[in-house]
């Protein structure tokens, strides 16, 4: 009777064996037939991302309120053989995303990128300086976040909602109060809303870069550049700063199903500058 048994229950193992060996693992981070929203796309991280989440099967719209370089971030996927949307917008423009939004379609992506530099002691900080770059950098990637979240609530899509902080909110920078504040700011509207849209299957998660060399950190002076570089090098045990590419991959990770258990959490792609807990 042993052996009766032993011998009908083989071949049902062998073959969920072979199923799960024959599913690649690469599979988790397909994104084919899913539609991606990328803010921030016409350069640097932001287009980086677009260009990634692209490669990765989805389609891909491209929202940022330089043009031109939206357009070219477009161009270079569509070279590449993806599909791509141009929406030509300013995202403290709220009625303005909602629109590019609903002309996307159900989201099953959103990756909230853009943002704005802002360099000023405490001191010397002026009203106009600290709501601009809130503007940008949290109401801009709130809008994103609601907008984003009622699409895929209304089209029942389980989908990821992935916001850019930053390293800055980890250490204490001088002349970087209104940039840490905001992104510091990011960090908690990400995990609210990932306590709140959970229930509907929506993961929202946060990228923290360290020093990453994109049009935002460029110095326009070969010298400054280096000088600059020279001293994110030497605090990292990597010895080396990011390329927006780095992030792009973060981001990719938080936006498919390979990180299907995750929500609420900062992904430090930082070379190891801040380590905390």
């Amino acid at each position: 009777m042993t052996d009766k048994a032993n011998t009908t229950t083989a071949p049902a193992t062998t073959t969920a064996t072979a199923t799960a060996t024959n599913k690649s693992p690469l599979a988790a981070y397909d994104l084919t037939h899913r539609t991606a929203f990328v803010t921030g796309a016409a350069s640097g991280i932001g287009r980086a991302t677009a260009v990634l989440l692209a490669q990765a099967g989805a389609t891909v719209h491209c929202a940022d309120r330089d043009e031109p370089g939206l357009k070219q971030t477009v161009a270079l996927i569509a070279r590449e053989g993806g599909a791509a949307h141009a929406h030509p917008l300013d995202v403290t423009d709220r009625a303005a995303l909602a629109t590019a939004v609903r002309a996307a379609g159900p989201l099953h992506v959103m990756a909230a990128v853009a943002g704005i530099m802002h360099t000023s002691s405490v001191l010397e900080t002026r009203d106009e300086d600290l709501d601009r770059v809130l503007a940008v950098n949290f109401k801009g990637v709130l809008y994103a976040c609601q907008e984003a979240a009622r699409s895929m609530i209304a089209a029942g899509v389980p989908g990821s909602i992935v916001t850019m902080a930053s390293g800055a909110m980890d250490t204490a920078g001088p002349g970087l109060l209104c940039y840490s504040v905001t992104k510091a700011a990011v960090v908690q509207l990400t995990k609210t809303l990932a306590t709140e849209a959970g229930r509907h299957g929506i993961r929202v998660n946060a990228v923290a870069p360290g020093w990453i060399r994109t049009p935002m950190t460029d110095r326009h002076e070969p010298a400054a550049q280096e000088q600059a570089e020279a001293a994110m090098i030497r605090h990292s045990p990597l010895g080396r700063v990011g390329e927006a590419e780095d992030i792009a991959h973060a981001v990719l990770h938080l936006a498919s199903d390979a990180s299907a258990f995750t929500t609420g959490q900062i992904l430090r792609p930082n070379g190891g500058v801040a380590m905390p807990w």
